[in-house]
């Protein structure tokens, strides 16, 4: 959990006495997105790699511009320990989906790339996992609407943009 992650959670814990959770919202929210997890693992092994390697090749291909793609950095993407993300680079690199590279402008800092086959999978996943989300996005996105109100929820998407 990041640090931010750490202090939402602690400022619930200091909510006004007298405001009950929401059981039965927060109940079906976690339901909906353990469903699409569930999808997603299985998935990724249909293809032959293992969930948290899909979640690498993806964290991977989707970095924003402004971040290098390192060991580091997809381990903060992740939310895994560097030493995590190191076997899962080498496993994606033994499978020839991922290439190691050094960098041009600092020789101790390697780079990541994903290979022509990685981005197959890739992209065969991601389809896969959009036509899914299709289906099962509208029951989640209710889920979430009944814990979130509107109101907020457009507030924090503002402040994404």
């Amino acid at each position: 959990m990041n640090a931010q992650a750490r202090r939402a959670g602690a400022g619930a814990l200091r909510r006004p006495a007298g405001r009950e959770p929401d059981y039965r919202a927060l109940a079906e929210l976690r339901h909906r997105i353990r469903r699409f997890l569930t999808f997603s693992e299985r998935e990724a092994r249909a293809v032959g790699i293992e969930p948290q390697q899909h979640q690498l090749l993806l964290a991977l291909k989707g970095l924003p511009e402004d971040r290098r793609p390192t060991v580091g950095v997809l381990a903060e993407r992740l939310q895994l320990r560097h030493h995590s993300v190191v076997g899962l680079v080498d496993r994606l690199v033994a499978a020839g989906l991922a290439a190691r590279r050094p960098s041009t402008e600092d020789a101790r800092e390697v780079l990541l790339s994903i290979t022509a086959s990685g981005e197959r999978v890739l992209r065969r996943l991601s389809l896969a996992h959009q036509v899914e989300l299709q289906a099962a996005g509208p029951a989640l996105l209710e889920a979430l609407a009944a814990i979130v109100p509107a109101r907020v929820a457009s507030g924090a998407k503002r402040r994404h943009e």
